[in-house]
């Protein structure tokens, strides 16, 4: 156990030289990580994909619970494995794996403020869907977002399909339905839009993912227009409807508003889904 400020890992351990590493981050309710299961099967799925050995969850479900009992009061917890100390390159050597537990603060904002990024999803790419600790693209878009006056980045991928937020997915509410991008357009597999998904379902809302090419970047000009209504999920921000689009103040949307609602209660009454 280390303070924040405190030395933890090697100058040259994989993760920190070339973001060899993946990694997860739940929301902690009551002292407890939300849906830790799904976050732990989610973190071994991008280890695989990554070419990685197999996390150890027995250390990782030690270090969360030694975390938790440390910091009660957190809102987040981050875990974090990397392939271990490495060398100064992309070549991986044989090694023990790094695992990270963290806990913070957290506020939840019910209301979110996007910005069409100016950079594109690579749907092709190696690492694409996998929760990776290389995330360069993801700070340069934030830091853009920012500038403008929003909390968000949303991307499109190189097809020209509206695919995900810099760290979270997104749903649009479209002709009395709220849509998703398919995985297949690059987006990250989301703990919290699997749960909308299914939650939402359960619950009688019209809520599915979309076909491939039902939902292009252009989608958002018609957000913008008044016309359809668009949110937000993630592990910290929970269901968040957009209410601010690149200077265009939005409406939350019904469907949007009632699967917040239900994603609020939900998580609540079930804590490990």
């Amino acid at each position: 156990m280390v303070a924040p400020d405190e030395a933890a890992l090697s100058a040259v351990d994989h993760g920190i030289t070339v973001g060899d590493g993946v990694f997860e981050t739940c929301a902690v309710l009551d002292g407890q990580a939300f849906a830790l299961t799904r976050h732990l099967a989610r973190l071994e799925r991008s280890a695989s994909g990554m070419g990685m050995a197999r996390p150890d969850l027995q250390k990782v479900h030690d270090g969360v619970a030694a975390v938790l009992a440390a910091a009660p009061d957190a809102g987040r917890l981050r875990i974090t494995v990397t392939d271990g100390v490495g060398p100064l390159g992309s070549g991986r050597s044989v090694g023990p794996q790094t695992v990270v537990v963290a806990a913070s603060a957290a506020v939840v904002v019910p209301i979110g403020r996007a910005a069409r990024s100016p950079w594109t999803r690579n749907e092709r790419s190696a690492v694409a869907g996998l929760k990776t600790t290389s995330y360069a693209e993801n700070v340069v878009a934030l830091a853009n977002a920012i500038k403008k006056g929003a909390d968000e980045s949303v991307f499109a991928n190189t097809k020209g399909d509206l695919c995900e937020g810099t760290g979270s997915n997104v749903f649009i509410e479209l002709d009395g339905e709220l849509v998703t991008p398919p995985l297949s357009s690059g987006c990250l597999a989301g703990i919290t839009r699997e749960l909308l998904l299914e939650w939402g379902t359960e619950e009688g809302l019209p809520v599915r993912e979309a076909k491939d090419g039902e939902l292009p970047f252009s989608v958002l000009d018609q957000v913008a227009a008044g016309e359809a209504r668009m949110l937000l999920t993630g592990s910290v921000r929970n269901v968040q409807p957009t209410v601010w689009l690149d200077g265009v103040d939005l409406p939350i949307g019904e469907l949007s508003a009632a699967a917040r609602d239900v994603f609020e209660r939900f998580m609540r009454e079930r804590l490990d889904p």
